[in-house]
């Protein structure tokens, strides 16, 4: 006689289904100071709602106020996370993806959430994750408002997980930033990146699959382990930005003449592909691939795949992990600003009339469905 016509009538209770509800209550109870830590007087409530909530009465002051959204996950970079069995970086990642995207747009950041799915809730794995992304939250000066964490048992395996989240800010409409603001004659800044970030970690694990390089080996160019410089966390811009714009471009600043134009978060795509999207059709920007040191992560996995080198500028960041497009006049000014931050910055390149302009590179346009200006990527990388 089978197991199962053995006893027909054996109850089945969601924990033989495989949801532990008083894992996710411990996990709860172990993530509250982390989440509370990011509460600003704005906010309303406490942790455990069904929703946040948050007082934007000082909105009534803008003449305008645009609410600017932005959700995104941090890809299979949670892979390395998953098989150093280290969690609590994770988090910063996400905040990057998500806050750093509204930011582009010149948006205050008011509130964030996130969304953890995970085959089984190991209380002290979500609470490493929860903890990174309210310390990223507490570090960019925005509230970690909700999230939600979800047992998917048989469709995710016990030790896995993905966490996704989304942030709300606002800015003043005649203050927005973008293509619309950009002209000839402006100047790239570019903000230098921590490292990988959070895009392209399908080309990087296949490429260390097929090298045979294990996580634990330590690399001389990195001055530590690879898991340890794949797992480095993605540097946050929103304070460093903010700040710029405000600095820059003050609250008096006439709306028609600000100097800080167009900001391109580069993440999936690579340089090229999202510079283009924050210029004006009829535009094209240079970028000087030797105006910087490429670092070693992104040169090992290059010469450990045989990866091309317009394939890895279409994927990864290669460094280079913010551009604001600035006035000529500001470029002293958001470069001494970006150095006051800790930030490396220098000058990329320019914005060019294209009906003047004779491309010297690879021009990259059209992208992200955006039917604007072209990036011309020209010269040779610089590798240490």
């Amino acid at each position: 006689m089978s197991q199962s016509a053995a006893a027909p009538n054996a109850p089945i209770t969601y924990a033989a289904a495989g949801v532990d509800t008083a894992a996710g209550d411990r996990a709860v109870e172990l993530m509250k100071a982390s989440v509370a830590a990011t509460m600003t007087p704005a906010v309303v409530g406490e942790v455990g709602g069904f929703a946040g909530m948050v007082d934007v009465s000082e909105l009534r002051s803008y003449r305008r106020p645009l609410l600017a959204t932005s959700t995104d996950g941090v890809g299979t970079k949670v892979a390395i996370a998953q098989a150093l069995d280290v969690h609590d970086t994770i988090g910063q990642d996400l905040v990057g993806m998500v806050i750093d995207d509204i930011v582009v747009v010149g948006a205050r950041p008011l509130l964030m959430t996130d969304y953890i799915a995970c085959g089984k809730v190991v209380p002290q794995r979500i609470a490493d994750i929860v903890r990174g992304v309210a310390q990223a939250c507490a570090a960019v000066g925005t509230p970690l408002l909700g999230g939600e964490t979800a047992e998917h048992p048989g469709l995710m395996e016990p030790d896995e997980y993905d966490v996704a989240g989304a942030a709300t800010g606002v800015v003043e409409a005649d203050r927005t930033l973008g293509a619309q603001r950009v002209r000839p004659g402006d100047v790239l800044v570019a903000l230098a990146a921590s490292g990988l970030h959070s895009n392209g970690y399908s080309l990087v694990r296949r490429v260390m699959a097929h090298s045979g390089w294990q996580l634990e080996r330590e690399v001389p160019e990195f001055g530590r382990t690879l898991g340890q410089e794949l797992l480095e966390p993605t540097r946050l811009y929103t304070r460093v930005l903010l700040d710029l714009i405000a600095q820059v471009d003050p609250a008096d600043a006439d709306p028609d003449q600000l100097r800080v134009r167009a900001l391109a978060h580069v993440t999936g795509g690579g340089l090229g592909a999202n510079l283009a999207r924050v210029l004006p059709a009829g535009t094209i920007a240079d970028v000087d691939r030797g105006s910087w040191t490429v670092p070693a992560v992104f040169d090992v996995v290059r010469r450990l795949g045989a990866v091309p080198w317009e394939d890895l500028e279409s994927t990864l960041n290669l460094g280079v992990g913010m551009v604001a497009v600035v006035a000529p006049d500001a470029v002293d000014e958001v470069l001494r600003g970006t150095e006051a931050a800790g930030v490396p910055a220098w000058v990329l390149g320019a914005v060019n009339d294209a009906a003047d302009y004779a491309p010297r590179g690879r021009v990259v346009a059209g992208t992200k469905g955006v039917d604007g200006g072209g990036v011309d990527l020209w010269g040779s990388y610089r590798t240490a």
